[in-house]
């Protein structure tokens, strides 16, 4: 059975995530709007950083539970994103703050996650070796971490799946059939001068 008032307390300290910096949060602003009392809140966590860093651990639990295999990488993003898209504002006041690393390890793991799976379904049986498979993943881990850092600087005011799905288009398609990994592309993911 879960505990409501933890629940009350993660969903009252997103809801002013939503509305504030993370430095403008304090414990006092929390319990006031959630309609607790402090001892309430310390009952169950030590500070800020401690419910931060559940908040971002049952979400990181909830996303690898879930069995995932993606037909493409923009879909893989996608599943990356999506807690964060459903939360810009709360993830973009958490990346700017002092918690930053919490929510950096986060979005790595959920990086390395949705890469793995990407690759095992693309290349089940390719014949890759342990190590080049490790590289193909860590490539594409790098390339989700480092579109959504970028996405994260500007802003949010960029349109990160349509970036991210012309840039498969232009180069990472193309360069894995180059190289027989993935059969030629549909017309509908075709870039360049024929397409």
């Amino acid at each position: 059975m879960p505990n409501f008032t933890k629940l009350a307390i993660k969903e009252t300290f997103l809801r002013l995530l939503e509305e504030r910096p993370y430095s403008q949060i304090t414990v006092t602003d929390l319990v006031k709007e959630c309609g607790i009392n402090r001892n309430s809140f310390y009952y169950h966590y030590t500070d800020l950083p401690a419910l931060v860093e559940e908040i971002i651990s049952d979400e990181i639990g909830r996303f690898l539970k879930e069995p995932r295999s993606f037909d493409s990488l923009e879909e893989s993003l996608s599943a990356a994103t999506a807690y964060l898209r459903e939360h810009k504002r709360a993830m973009y006041h958490l990346y700017g703050s002092v918690n930053r690393d919490i929510f950096e390890r986060y979005l790595m793991k959920n990086c390395a996650y949705v890469a793995s799976s990407y690759v095992h379904s693309l290349l089940p049986e390719s014949g890759l070796s342990e190590e080049d498979l490790r590289i193909i993943i860590d490539f594409n881990k790098y390339l989700c971490f480092g579109a959504v850092i970028e996405w994260l600087e500007s802003g949010l005011q960029k349109d990160i799946e349509a970036d991210f799905r012309r840039l498969c288009g232009l180069m990472i398609y193309p360069s894995m059939e180059r190289n027989g990994l993935l059969p030629p592309a549909p017309p509908d993911r075709q870039t360049g001068p024929d397409a």
